[in-house]
C-alpha cells in the first residue's frame, strides 16, 4: 500500500509545490490573456473626444485661499505661472513626468528660476519615468534633483524604509502657494484625463512645504542642503497635509480614511482610479452602508491599468450586495483620488484606495475640515456622477461565467496591488 500524502511530509510537499506552482501559471496565463484582450479593445474602443469639465472652484478654509482643478490645462496654467513669478523658493515633486510639450515647460520654467536666483529643489520619481531619457531632465547647475529610486540602496538592511516610489505630486511656491492632487506631469493629464488637484494660496501652504521637506531630508540624508522645517506662526487643524513616509514606517493615510467612513452618519462620496480595498476599508464601507450611510463610489469603466480594474472587479458582488452604489466613469480616464463624508469632510491628494498607495508609496492627502470646501466637492462629485453608469447588481450576476473564473484567480493578487 502506498503512503497517504498525510503520512509523508516529502509527499505532501511536493503535492502542495506543484499545486502552487500550477495556480500561479494559470494566474499568468490570465493576466497575459487579459493584457492581450485590453490591448486590442484599445484600439477598437472609440472614446468621445471630451468629457465633461465640472469647472474650477474657489473658496476660502482658515484665512487661505482654495481652488479646485479639475482639468489639467487649467491646472498647469496656474502652476506654471506660480514657478514664474517665484521670488525665493520653488519645491516640486512629481510622479510621472513627460518628455512632451508640457514636461518641457516645466522644465524650462525651474531652469529659468533657477537663472534668477530662486531656490529650486525638485524630487522625480526615476521608476515611474524610466521610459523618459535621462537627457530630459537637463537641469540649471544651481536646481538642486533627487531622482527617486525604486529601492534605497543604503537602507537595504530595513527592506520596508528601502521600498516605495514616491506617488506624490506636490508643488509649493515661496511658502504661500501650494498645489497637490492627481495630476502628474504631461500632454496627456492636461485635455484626456479627469483628475483633481487643490492649491493653496495662504498660510496653509506650509503645510504642503512641510510636506516636501520630509522626504526631501530623508533623502539627502546629511548632505549641506537640508531643508529647514519653518513654523508657519499660525496654525489651523481645518487644513492638514496628511504623509506616507515609508522611510519612517509611517503611513497615516489608511488610517484616516477608516476614521472618517466609521463617523459617517449621512454619505460618502469617494472617488478613486485604482479601488482594491483591504479587508478592513471594505468592512468599513459595508457597515456604513448597513447603517444607513449613502455610500458612493466613482470609478473608471476602463482604466489605464487593466489588472487593477479585474482585482476590483472582485470586490463589486460584495458593495452591490450591501447597496453601496457603483458608478462607472465613461470615455475617459478618472484619475481623481477624493472623498467627502457628511458634507463636512474632504480628503483631495495623489492616494489612491490600493495597497501601493496606503502601504507603500510616498502619498499626500490634504484633510480639509469646512462645509463650504466640501460643498465643492460634492459638486465635482455630482458633475463625474453625470458620465458614469450605474452598475447594477442584477447586471453583474449576469456577467460572463469566465469573467467570473477570472476575477477568482486573480483575488490574490490584490494583497501586492
Amino acid at each position: 500500500m502506498s503512503p497517504s500524502p498525510a503520512a509523508d511530509p516529502h509527499l505532501l510537499r511536493t503535492l502542495v509545490l506543484r499545486s502552487a506552482a500550477g495556480f500561479a501559471a494559470v494566474q499568468a496565463a490570465v493576466v497575459v490573456t487579459l493584457i492581450g484582450a485590453d490591448a486590442i479593445k484599445r484600439q477598437q474602443r472609440v472614446r468621445r473626444s471630451g468629457f465633461p469639465r465640472p469647472g474650477t472652484f474657489e473658496g476660502e478654509v482658515a484665512g487661505t485661499g482654495t481652488t479646485a482643478y479639475t482639468y489639467g490645462e487649467d491646472l498647469y496654467r496656474d502652476m506654471l505661472a506660480a514657478i514664474r513669478g517665484a521670488q525665493q523658493r520653488i519645491l516640486l515633486e512629481t510622479y510621472l513626468w513627460k518628455d512632451d510639450e508640457v514636461g518641457t515647460a516645466f522644465r524650462d520654467a525651474l531652469n529659468e528660476a533657477a537663472e534668477r536666483g530662486v531656490e529650486v529643489y525638485v524630487v522625480y520619481d526615476g521608476f515611474g519615468n524610466l521610459v523618459v531619457p535621462r537627457s530630459f531632465y537637463a537641469f540649471h547647475p544651481d536646481v538642486h534633483v533627487y531622482r527617486f529610486p525604486a529601492v534605497h540602496v543604503r537602507r537595504l538592511l530595513t527592506p520596508l524604509q528601502a521600498s516605495g516610489l514616491t506617488h506624490r505630486k506636490l508643488l509649493v511656491v515661496d511658502d504661500e502657494v501650494g498645489f497637490v492632487g492627481g495630476y502628474n506631469i504631461g500632454d496627456l493629464y492636461a485635455t484626456q484625463w479627469r483628475d483633481t488637484h487643490v492649491r493653496l494660496t495662504g498660510p496653509s501652504a506650509m503645510e504642503l512645504g512641510h510636506s516636501f521637506t520630509a522626504v526631501w531630508n530623508h533623502s539627502s540624508g546629511h548632505r549641506p542642503d537640508r531643508l529647514p522645517h519653518l513654523s508657519p506662526g499660525e496654525w489651523d487643524s481645518r487644513v492638514h497635509a496628511v504623509n506616507n513616509i515609508p522611510a519612517s514606517l509611517v503611513y497615516p493615510i489608511r488610517s484616516v480614511y477608516l476614521d472618517a467612513i466609521h463617523r459617517a452618519r449621512h454619505h460618502i462620496h469617494l472617488t478613486t482610479a485604482y479601488f482594491i480595498p483591504d479587508q478592513q476599508i471594505l468592512e468599513a464601507l459595508v457597515e456604513a452602508s448597513r447603517r444607513g450611510v449613502d455610500v458612493r463610489v466613482i470609478i473608471p469603466e476602463n482604466s489605464n491599468h487593466v489588472l487593477a480594474d479585474w482585482l476590483a472587479r472582485g470586490f463589486y458582488s460584495a458593495l452591490l450586495a450591501e447597496d453601496i452604489t457603483l458608478l462607472l466613469y465613461r470615455n475617459a480616464m478618472i484619475h481623481a483620488k477624493t472623498v467627502t463624508v457628511d458634507g463636512q469632510w474632504s480628503l483631495v491628494g495623489t492616494a489612491n484606495i490600493d495597497r501601493l498607495s496606503l502601504g507603500f508609496n510616498y502619498e499626500t492627502t490634504l484633510e480639509i475640515h469646512d462645509s463650504a470646501f466640501a460643498e465643492d466637492m460634492e459638486r465635482i462629485f455630482a458633475a463625474d456622477s453625470e458620465n458614469c453608469r450605474t452598475l447594477t447588481a442584477e447586471e453583474w450576476d449576469r456577467r460572463n461565467p469566465a469573467a467570473r473564473f477570472a476575477e477568482v484567480v486573480l483575488r490574490p493578487l490584490w494583497r501586492f496591488l
